[in-house]
């Protein structure tokens, strides 16, 4: 039973199919420059298959992923008819959408009408569902919301202290995102531990390019570092997260510059890489750093500070901390970034175990043997989630 995962962004779609039989990827890749000219980068266990094909719009590179899995030399896939389900990642499902769902005409109305919160991921979103439904218009669809796993946070943690009254008419307020993150790796943990999750406190840390930490309190959010968009919590590769709103306005008043360079600049040219000047990734910090650049140093610095600062924040807030769960590309990956962070929490009861924390690429406790709080390395599966919502909702 094959179920396909799309992620589509304004110029790419990313996609993965799996075996829904025993939950195997056997299929991914990545269609790129979508309306610029169009590149095909797709993984099977044949080997990678590398392509530029002509892809003019989201129609068209659905039509070649399809046409790849179907391909005698690089494909998988005997008839497309094998794919019984499409789920899709959908960024932001406002309040409109607290669980995943299957697809109408009704849900597509109701994805656009909260794009304005995702301006420029909803719509691409959208333009990857019906590129589906064009190519492929009796199969199910599903989507899946970064949104949703936090809509449990109670409003305490939800709501911004402004006017009420623009919460009730713009819906300004947290949401949250990597949802499907969050809930994979949170799940996984108590496994790992052999515990019940409604007895566990954790904080599980998606350290990427885009970052958010998220405080689980037995098995559901309960606050997350991202807020109305995913610009506001943790210094992250290149947006600014926390700040004075008045920087804001000082910024466009000193350098003569509009709301929207102004969002640009904290988006696109913030983060580490602002203060490194180096990069927004932490292997060109690293080495930087170790070469003697103070600003990339010192980029790693706020990092790491703030990324600690969130976790004990979150224990205050659960009143209590019994695991830290570190994802994605950095969580997963450095080992330096994850010792930084740790040594500020050795006070909660965080231990971690050198030769263990420098191990990569499996799910593993890396902490001491008598360690009051664990630290676990989980790396996430968002579209193993997606698959598994579709699954569920499909009931197949």
């Amino acid at each position: 039973m094959y179920v396909l995962v799309i992620n589509a962004g304004s110029s790419s779609l990313k996609y993965q199919l799996l075996d829904m039989s025993n939950e195997n990827a056997i299929a991914k890749g990545l269609c790129e420059r979508i309306g610029i000219d169009g590149r095909l980068v797709h993984e099977t266990d044949k080997g990678k298959h590398t392509a530029d094909k002509a892809m003019p719009d989201h129609g068209a590179a659905m039509a070649i992923v399809i046409d790849t899995l179907l391909d005698a030399e690089h494909g998988v896939l005997k008839s497309k008819d094998e794919i019984k389900a499409v789920g899709h990642r959908v960024v932001h499902g406002g309040e409109t959408f607290t669980a995943s769902v299957l697809i109408t005409d009704e849900v597509e109305k109701g994805i656009e009408a909260v794009s304005d919160l995702a301006p420029l991921h909803n719509p691409p979103n959208l333009t990857g569902i019906r590129a589906c439904k064009q190519h492929m218009p009796n199969v199910p669809q599903v989507a899946v919301f970064d949104t949703a796993f936090h809509q449990t946070m109670p409003e305490k943690a939800f709501l911004y202290a402004i006017d009420y009254e623009l919460y009730k008419k713009h819906k300004i307020r947290r949401y949250g995102f990597h949802g499907t993150s969050h809930k994979y790796v949170s799940n996984l943990a108590p496994e790992m531990l052999k515990r019940d999750a409604k007895d566990m406190k954790i904080v599980t840390c998606h350290l990427g390019n885009g970052v958010s930490l998220c405080a689980v309190d037995g098995g559901v959010s309960v606050d997350t570092s991202m807020g109305m968009t995913p610009l506001e919590g943790l210094a992250m590769g290149t947006r600014c997260g926390d700040i004075d709103p008045a920087v804001v306005q000082y910024i466009m008043e000193k350098e003569c510059i509009s709301a929207q360079q102004a969002g640009d600049m904290l988006n696109k040219k913030s983060g580490v890489l602002g203060i490194s000047g180096v990069s927004s990734d932490f292997r060109d910090l690293c080495t930087a750093a170790n070469s003697g650049n103070e600003r990339a140093a010192a980029a790693m610095e706020v990092f790491a500070y703030r990324v600690a600062g969130y976790i004990g924040r979150y224990a205050a807030c659960m009143n209590g901390l019994d695991a830290i769960v570190f994802t994605a590309g950095i969580g997963e990956n450095d080992c330096g970034i994850r010792e930084k962070v740790c040594a500020y929490l050795t006070w909660f009861g965080v231990e971690i175990d050198p030769e263990l924390n420098g191990k990569r690429g499996q799910a593993l406790d890396i902490s001491k043997p008598n360690a009051k709080v664990r630290v676990l390395v989980i790396p996430t599966n968002e579209e193993l989630v997606i698959a598994r919502d579709t699954k569920a909702i499909l009931k197949f």
